[in-house]
């Protein structure tokens, strides 16, 4: 039997090494003739998504731009204006530089007015708050078929538009036909079975917080009730180990981890409440004599009832910036709590 023996042919391990080597920098270069690969950004995106968030908030702002910022712009140009009904018919402008807002900060009724604002504000928001977070604690507490039916209660409540909400308060303390009064008289008040709630300013302003407090709470509770789904159930059952009540577990266990939730919602609600109009106005008209005008009435009472437009605008003006102070006192707090975390 004949064998045929052959050459074989080894390859060291180096000029294996140097064509692996060859073959990596064939594909990063593309070769001599090849086309330079591009570079990556660091983050590994593409300017398209990074622009991406941008573009889908660019339609939401050219909205609120067109419809809140134009009118703010034409609101601020008014306040340096004198425009009554005369510069209205006869179609002048006349321009008086910080006369309007001369004449409000020196205004004894301007200061009343603002003064009245900022405790109609404090007296809503404690009892929204307050009410807000105990209806949120119950409702964490109940089964599901009452938690149920008591969600659906807030939502009705929530949702009902302001002016008919306003209109209902309004016909249940009507002094002659009005539900409050018949059952006052019916458990025995009998004086008052015919009073009169707009009469004075206490009754009024009592009136308009029941209102408002009413269809505040339930934005509250909600978002009570959703902070308190996030505390673990471990933290709850520690306090009650060390003899915590329910006023202990409160002040050690749910405010600290909810502490964010309730600045966020106070801060909101400071505002709802500080540029109140329709239940203000639609309850009394800013009456008797003026006694329960806010800020917001103020102004449309000063600039479109009474035509003297420029001067409404410096109010508008003048609200404006006071929201604005309480929203950087805000901002800081809240950037203050992010460096504490």
């Amino acid at each position: 039997m004949a064998v045929h023996s052959g050459r074989v042919h080894t390859q060291s391990p180096d000029s294996g090494k140097a064509a692996v080597a060859s073959i990596e920098t064939s594909a990063a270069g593309g070769g001599a003739k090849g086309t330079p690969k591009r570079a990556r950004p660091a983050d590994g995106r593409s300017f398209g998504a990074k622009a991406a968030p941008y573009l889908l908030l660019l339609p939401a702002t050219v909205a609120t731009l067109a419809l809140l910022g134009w009118p703010l712009v034409k609101t601020v140009l008014l306040s340096f204006q004198n425009l009554n009904k005369r510069q209205l018919i006869t179609h002048v402008t006349e321009w008086n530089g910080f006369d309007n807002y001369k004449e409000q900060l020196t205004d004894p009724d301007f200061w009343s007015v603002t003064g009245r604002t900022v405790v109609f504000t404090l007296v809503n928001v404690v009892l929204i708050m307050v009410g807000g977070t105990l209806v949120g604690l119950l409702l964490n507490r109940l089964g599901k078929k009452m938690r149920l039916v008591l969600s659906v209660g807030l939502l009705m409540a929530w949702a009902m538009p302001v002016v008919a909400a306003t209109t209902v308060y309004t016909w249940l303390f009507d002094q002659q036909w009005g539900v409050v009064n018949w059952f006052l008289d019916k458990l025995g008040w009998h004086a008052m079975a015919e009073y009169n709630w707009m009469s004075n300013q206490y009754s009024t302003f009592f009136v308009i917080i029941l209102l408002i407090v009413w269809q505040s709470i339930p934005f509250v509770a909600f978002n009570m009730y959703a902070g308190l789904t996030t505390i673990p159930k471990e933290l709850y059952e520690a306090a009650r180990m060390d003899g915590a009540g329910a006023f202990k577990i409160f002040g050690s266990v749910v405010f600290p981890s909810l502490k964010p939730f309730f600045l966020a919602t106070s801060f909101l609600e400071v505002i709802w409440v500080f540029k109140a109009f329709t239940q203000v106005y639609a309850i009394n008209g800013g009456g008797p004599e003026n006694l329960t005008r806010n800020l917001p009435v103020h102004a449309y009472l000063e600039g479109s009832s009474g035509q003297h437009y420029g001067i409404g605008s410096a109010i508008a003006v003048l609200t404006i910036l006071m929201l604005g102070a309480l929203m950087a006192y805000y901002f800081r707090i809240m950037l203050k709590q992010e460096d504490e975390l």
